[in-house]
């Protein structure tokens, strides 16, 4: 297996983790970092779009104290994965579909690197699509735990009909390669200040998300390309058409959430027969980088779920 990088001197990344690089059936090479614990079970971390493998170093270092061992992938497009060959600040991908070859590397690298079965999911955001789908597809997952899972995109109701075009009819007529309008190539937390962001409430927090990128610009990302929103758009009906799968699931959902839609997520946990949401008065996007005594709650649920 072939080193990849980890940049653990960043703020809060626990040490002992081990990146590798794997390349995907369709050649694609992604990164996957993975940390040894001390117990019998590993959880599967899924991050959303935009993000990367160091992000999650807080929720990685909270799963190594409870004894679990710890997979991370930098999903294609984005982090230090292959990313779009003439524009790399863009998120895309070809296909949705695709990210499901990635959620194979990460299988076959913790089977590769003896990390120990059962496994657990904790999946963000867009990470919760994939991880839904990969579900659906036969995962070896006991249980699952979506934090603010993208089951749809939230887009303000004055947009809903321009944005419905975009995506729609936008790869057809030429635009698939370019961003979405209200995109560029900047990441968000370079060009938002915390005064009005809407991922977290936590000054701390998102200090430590503009640093990782101040350090390191290479992973960060911009706005979705129009044919990322098409492929998205697709998924998430086909994911709300269908019925849940049979794992233990709980679900975090923010009462001011402004990134994906909160009615999808309500309509598919209302499905889920041992599915548990949990919303979370006044928390926005990031539930797992929030205030302190929102956190509090999220690990409380998340021990609970884990050591059912």
């Amino acid at each position: 297996m072939e080193a990849a990088p980890l940049h653990t001197d960043l703020e809060r990344m626990p040490e002992g983790g081990k990146a590798y690089w794997r390349k995907c059936a369709d050649g694609t090479r992604i990164r996957v970092a993975v940390w040894q614990g001390s117990g019998e079970k590993t959880v599967l971390v899924f991050p959303g779009r935009t993000e990367f493998i160091e992000k999650y170093g807080d929720v990685t270092d909270r799963l190594l104290d409870r004894g679990y061992s710890v997979a991370v992938v930098d999903w294609r497009g984005q982090g230090l994965s292959d990313r779009h060959p003439v524009h790399p600040p863009m998120g895309w991908v070809k296909e949705f579909s695709d990210y499901q070859l990635d959620v194979a590397e990460v299988l076959a690298l913790v089977r590769d690197t003896g990390l120990p079965d059962p496994y657990a999911m904790i999946a963000h955001s867009m990470g919760g699509a994939i991880g839904l789908r990969a579900l659906l597809d036969g995962l070896p997952v006991e249980k699952a735990i979506f934090s603010a899972p993208m089951w749809d995109i939230y887009v303000a109701s004055h947009m809903r009909v321009p944005a419905w075009i975009v995506s729609t009819f936008g790869p057809g007529i030429g635009l698939g390669q370019r961003f979405v309008p209200t995109g560029g190539p900047s990441n968000y937390v370079q060009e938002q200040p915390f005064e009005g962001n809407t991922l977290t409430n936590d000054k701390d927090s998102y200090a430590v998300m503009q640093s990782h990128i101040k350090q390191h610009p290479e992973m960060g990302l911009g706005g979705p390309s129009v044919h990322w929103l098409n492929r998205a758009k697709r998924e998430t009906r086909a994911l709300q058409a269908a019925a849940p799968p049979p794992q233990d699931c709980l679900c975090f959902l923010g009462s001011r959430e402004a990134i994906v839609s909160k009615d999808a997520i309500r309509r598919i946990m209302g499905k889920w027969t041992n599915g548990n949401l949990v919303e979370l008065e006044g928390a926005q996007h990031e539930v797992l980088m929030e205030e302190p005594h929102i956190i509090k709650q999220v690990w409380l649920e998340i021990d609970a779920h884990l050591d059912e």
